[in-house]
C-alpha cells in the first residue's frame, strides 16, 4: 500500500505534438483507478512540465480539484486537434512567413534594422489564445491552499546567459536552488511562462520573462535540460511518475537509408529535436537509479546525515517509433504545412534516418494526436500491475 504520506510527482516531458501520447497514458490511469476504488482527487500534489508537456501539466495543475473532469477536456482538445490552433497554417501567413526567411537568406547583409528580421519559422499566436481558454493560472493559489496541490512547475531556457530555469509556483515556501547551468525561481505562474517554455527553437518564437538575473527571452525548456527529473525532488515529490515521448524504449530505425545523400534542413532539424527533447531523460533517469542504488547500501543513520533520499520512479514512454506514426499520415497534414516541409526536404515518400522526427513534432493534426493518444493508453494497459503498485490501488 501507498504511504499516506508520500507525496506523488508528475513528470510531462517536452516533444511538440507528441505530448498527445502523456494524455493517453493519464486517460488509462484513470480508469484503472476507477476499476480499483472511487477516489477522484488529483492523485499528484506536484506536477512539472517542459514544452508541450508543460502546457499538459498546467491545464491539469490549473484544474486540480476536478482531476478527471479537467483530464477529459484536455483529452477533447488533443482528440480534435487542429494545427490552426497551434499556429498560422493559412497560406498567406505561410507565404509572408517564408518571404521573411528568403529574404533573409539571399539578402540578409543588406538588411540592417532588426524590426525586417523574422523571429521563427511559425507564428504560434494562436496557442496562446487555446492556453488562455484551458489554463487558468488566477486559480492556483485558492487551489494549492484548499490542498488539492502543491506545487507546479515550468521549465524555459535563458537566451540571454545560456541558463535552464525552473519556474515554480508552490503552496508552502521552498527554497529555490541553484546548480550548474540551471537554477530555479519561485513566482506567480502565467502563459507568457507557457508560451516560453513550448517556444521550439528557430520554429516558435521566444517570450520575454523575469528571470532570475531580470528581464530576458526564454525559449524552450528542453534545451540544457540535463536534470528533467530535479524540479519534482526538489519541490518535495517522493514518488515520480514520468511521462516521456519517445526514444527511452522506441525500437531501432532499421529501414535501409541512402547514407551518400547529404542530410537535408529536415534530416538534421530532426535530429537536432530529437537531442533537445529526448536525450537527457534518459540519462537522468540512469541517474536516479543509480542513486537509489548506491542509498540503499548506506546504513540509515548515515543516510540521514545527507541530503540524499531514495526517490521511487515509474518511467512510461512509446513503445512505437512515433516518427514512423507521423510518416503513416504525413497526406493528412495541411497543405501548406506540407509544402513547407518538402522545401526542407521531410518528404513522406521517405522513410529514411531522420525524415519523419521533424514532422512528428509539428504535426498537430487529429488523426495523428488520437494515435498517439490510443498508444498511450495502450502502454499504460501493458503496465497496468506496476501503475497499481506504483499507487497502491488494489
Amino acid at each position: 500500500m501507498q504511504n499516506s504520506g508520500d507525496v506523488n510527482g508528475l513528470i510531462l516531458t517536452g516533444g511538440g505534438a507528441r505530448a498527445a501520447y502523456q494524455v493517453g497514458v493519464l486517460q488509462e490511469m484513470m480508469c484503472l483507478r476507477q476499476a480499483s476504488n472511487n477516489d477522484t482527487r488529483n492523485p499528484f500534489q506536484v506536477i512539472c512540465g517542459t514544452s508541450a508537456g508543460a502546457i499538459n501539466a498546467s491545464v491539469l495543475a490549473c484544474g486540480a480539484d476536478q482531476f478527471e473532469k479537467t483530464l477529459n477536456t484536455l483529452g477533447e482538445v488533443w482528440h480534435n486537434f487542429r494545427a490552426h490552433q497551434v499556429y498560422h497554417s493559412d497560406i498567406l501567413d505561410m507565404i509572408r512567413s517564408g518571404a521573411r526567411w528568403i529574404s533573409l537568406l539571399s539578402l540578409g547583409w543588406l538588411i540592417g534594422q532588426k524590426k525586417f528580421r523574422p523571429k521563427s519559422l511559425l507564428n504560434n499566436a494562436p496557442l496562446g489564445e487555446l492556453l488562455r481558454a484551458h489554463a487558468d493560472f488566477n486559480r492556483l493559489p485558492q487551489l494549492m491552499a484548499q490542498g488539492h496541490l502543491q506545487a507546479l512547475a515550468i521549465t524555459a531556457s535563458n537566451y540571454n546567459n545560456g541558463e535552464h530555469v525552473t519556474f515554480y509556483q508552490s503552496k508552502s515556501e521552498i527554497e529555490s536552488w541553484v546548480r550548474n547551468q540551471r537554477q530555479a525561481m519561485p513566482c506567480q505562474l502565467q502563459h507568457e511562462h507557457l508560451m516560453a517554455s513550448s517556444g521550439i527553437p528557430f520554429i516558435f518564437p521566444a517570450a520575454r520573462l523575469q528571470g532570475p538575473q531580470g528581464p530576458a527571452w526564454f525559449g524552450d525548456g528542453s534545451m540544457r535540460q540535463t536534470a528533467p527529473v530535479s524540479p519534482a525532488i526538489h519541490l518535495g515529490a517522493d514518488k515520480i511518475l514520468v511521462i516521456g515521448a519517445g526514444r527511452m524504449h522506441e525500437p531501432q530505425n532499421n529501414t535501409a537509408a541512402d547514407t551518400t545523400a547529404y542530410p537535408s534542413m529536415a534530416n538534421i532539424a530532426g535530429h537536432a529535436l530529437s537531442s533537445i527533447f529526448l536525450d537527457a531523460l534518459a540519462v537522468d533517469v540512469e541517474r536516479l537509479q543509480r542513486i537509489n542504488q548506491t542509498l540503499k547500501l548506506i546504513p540509515p543513520e548515515k543516510r540521514r546525515e545527507s541530503n540524499l533520499r531514495p526517490v521511487e520512479l515509474l518511467l512510461i514512454s512509446p513503445s512505437e517509433r512515433l516518427d514512423a506514426i507521423a510518416l503513416r499520415h504525413a497526406s493528412q497534414l495541411p497543405v501548406t504545412v506540407k509544402k513547407l516541409l518538402q522545401v526542407l526536404g521531410s518528404s513522406p515518400q521517405s522513410s529514411a534516418g531522420q525524415n519523419g522526427a521533424f514532422m512528428s513534432y509539428l504535426f498537430f493534426e487529429s488523426v495523428y494526436t488520437q494515435e498517439l493518444m490510443a498508444l498511450g493508453r495502450k502502454d499504460a494497459r501493458a503496465k497496468a500491475l506496476e501503475i497499481r503498485q506504483f499507487f497502491g490501488w488494489n
